[in-house]
């Protein structure tokens, strides 16, 4: 009986923690939609966002208040909280699936693969004065790089911890020398190649919502449905199998939609550091390792991170730092220390 009750009162507790992780990101979300070089009140940007989702006139509304938060910075906050969801729970998904709490989205090498698509796109544009589309070749780079790393796993030993690291450190490795080679090629224009690889959301629109928004709620979905699953493969294939979980088809799932949560959150953001890696751990250790809890929470959680690190950049100066400079700066020092901390038994 004791037992019950204490899996009710955990229950609830990480009902009331999610709740108020959403109170403050809708709170955050109209605070961030104001703040900028033209103030904007908290009442009047609840207002514009109210009447906008309900499609009521606007009436009195000044037309450059409305362009601001509604066609500039309410895009770029969607991207932020999505990215950011994205990434933790892909963290979460391949801290789990390879049995190694500090496995991050990028361990497989596709956000690498997502990048030289991404840098591919850029010169192409440069050298010939075309309009490739960034995302697009981004996404499918980090798509082809998946299935290679797959096909390279199946081919030595199959779905392993070990085969799949090895392998997405093989292609990872090759992608970055070619993202090297397309640099030096770049020339003096090859600011615009490294601004995009640190990671940033500055100009997001509404189509990079529009693509990152349900890759990531589809795939969510998927990881959250499966998650019983998931910690059953936690305690090691024999176990699993024999509690009649079929592994490898659990494995590929999970793999492809972890990558799928990269893929999309790379090809609109860049390379995001640490989000991924730190989130998860940290609800790991603070909270549950169970994953039927630790995938939405570390959604919510990372969705608000990644909006509060990108409005800071907007903030800390004129000249935008790139978030993904912010959140590794931040990120790592913070993560070292917490690690420093923890017994070797919870490692």
């Amino acid at each position: 009986m004791d037992g019950i009750q204490k899996r009710k009162k955990n229950r609830c507790k990480y009902i009331w923690i999610a709740f108020g992780l959403l109170a403050v990101i809708l709170l955050t979300l109209v605070l961030a939609v104001g703040i900028g070089a033209m103030q904007i009140g908290f009442g009047e940007s609840l207002r514009i966002l109210w009447l906008k989702l309900t499609g009521n006139a606007l009436g009195d509304v000044k037309a450059n208040a409305i362009a601001v938060v509604w066609e500039i910075r309410l895009p770029r906050v969607l991207c932020g909280f999505f990215v950011g969801m994205g990434l933790a729970v892909a963290g979460a998904v391949f801290q789990s699936l390879l049995g190694n709490p500090l496995a991050d989205p990028y361990t497989l090498g596709v956000s690498t693969g997502a990048a030289f698509g991404a840098t591919l796109a850029i010169l192409l544009n440069i050298l010939f004065a075309l309009s490739l589309s960034t995302s697009t070749f981004a996404f499918s780079f980090a798509f082809l790089t998946l299935i290679i790393v797959l096909f390279i796993a199946k081919r030595s030993g199959g779905y392993t911890t070990n085969s799949l690291i090895i392998a997405g450190i093989i292609i990872g490795a090759i992608m970055s020398a070619g993202i090297s080679f397309i640099k030096m090629t770049a020339g003096e224009d090859v600011s615009a190649i490294v601004f995009w690889i640190m990671g940033s959301l500055v100009s997001r629109q509404w189509s990079d919502v529009l693509l990152v928004m349900p890759v990531v709620l589809i795939a969510a979905t998927i990881a959250y449905a499966f998650a019983n699953d998931l910690n059953i493969m936690t305690l090691g294939d024999d176990v699993a199998q024999s509690l009649g979980v079929n592994t490898e088809r659990i494995r590929l799932l999970y793999l492809i939609t972890g990558s799928c949560l990269t893929a999309a959150c790379v090809s609109v953001s860049g390379v995001i550091g640490f989000v991924g890696l730190i989130v998860p751990h940290l609800l790991r250790m603070w909270l549950t390792a169970d994953n039927r809890v630790l995938i939405p929470l570390a959604g919510l959680l990372g969705g608000l991170l990644l909006m509060l690190a990108d409005n800071a950049t907007r903030l800390l100066s004129s000249g935008e730092i790139p978030v993904g400079v912010l959140t590794t700066l931040l990120g790592g020092p913070f993560f070292l220390f917490v690690f420093s901390k923890q017994p070797r038994r919870q490692l």
